[in-house]
């Protein structure tokens, strides 16, 4: 990709995601997320309905009458998105990648947080850890990493996604918002997002192609593995074989599901066809419904 065409996408991606932001997702974003933590605020008298455990007996004894603490909530959060950068995601039944939808759906979210005043970073993976983007304010920096991630020429073509979740889990010290960005064509990784759970908000952001489930009509069709080069032939004019091939991505697929519910990791799944950016709204307002009942 050279620079003037780099620097177009970069454009478009940047008024889609703003225009995005200001309209629907920045709101919901921010109101779906908890913040680190509470601080604490003042003290004040107790009110008939107040939390009897926060009421301060020294403050209490001193005055005469029952005074609470106040908290309010640290608002301020880290996102780090980690960024799938593997050869399967150059798969495309049509114009888009998965590695394109990828791209857009790190920008929305990379601006959403900016909008809110928030840090985010990034983690850009293959087999190996590509970039580390460290969390920082600002249109500057989230452009910055946009870029990154447009412009990024792979070293590595497989996918280490549990070398990848360690390495954030290493650096985020203090807790904050995980979207791992992936087609999850990986093995071995699923402690490590538990792990990875259990101290942040961890949100899997699955990205498909249609050709994932659906073999296409032909004849012998040559596939080559992405990642490792090994290569099959598929009876692209066989409807059993056709068949067979959607079973078993589907019960793949099902399986994923499957452990994200019982690990208790909300997911999205985006396809190469959708819109990713209405997507991502449906699963806001969904969180932000489930948040406020």
């Amino acid at each position: 990709m050279d620079l003037s065409e780099l620097a177009a996408k970069v454009k478009h991606i940047r008024l889609v995601s703003e225009q995005l932001v200001e309209s629907l997702l920045s709101g919901d974003y921010h109101s779906v997320f908890k913040g680190p933590g509470i601080d604490f605020d003042e003290v004040r008298e107790y009110v008939e309905g107040d939390d009897a455990r926060r009421i301060d007996w020294n403050v209490s004894s001193r005055m005469g009458s029952p005074f609470t603490k106040v908290f309010r909530e640290e608002r301020e959060l880290v996102l780090m998105l980690v960024v799938d950068l593997s050869a399967s995601l150059m798969t495309a039944s049509a114009d888009t990648t998965k590695r394109d939808v990828v791209a857009q759906i790190a920008a929305m979210l990379a601006f959403a947080a900016t909008a809110n005043n928030d840090r985010v970073g990034g983690l850009l993976f293959t087999d190996r850890i590509e970039n580390w983007v460290p969390p920082n304010k600002g249109k500057t920096h989230s452009l910055r990493l946009v870029q990154d991630i447009l412009s990024a020429d792979p070293k590595g073509k497989g996918s280490d996604l549990g070398l990848a979740i360690r390495t954030t889990h290493e650096y985020m010290n203090r807790r904050g918002i995980c979207i791992v960005i992936s087609d999850f064509r990986s093995a071995g990784y699923w402690r490590d997002l538990s792990v990875l759970s259990k101290k942040h908000d961890v949100v899997a952001v699955r990205v498909y192609d249609p050709l994932d489930y659906q073999f296409p009509k032909g004849g012998l069709i040559r596939l080559e593995d992405p990642e490792t080069g090994d290569q099959i032939y598929g009876a692209g004019f066989n409807p059993r074989f056709r068949q067979k091939y959607h079973e078993f991505w589907n019960v793949e697929r099902m399986r994923w599901t499957a452990e994200c519910n019982r690990r208790r990791i909300e997911y999205v799944e985006v396809g190469t066809e959708e819109d990713p950016a209405q997507k991502l709204i449906r699963f806001f307002r969904r969180r932000k419904k489930r948040a406020w009942a």
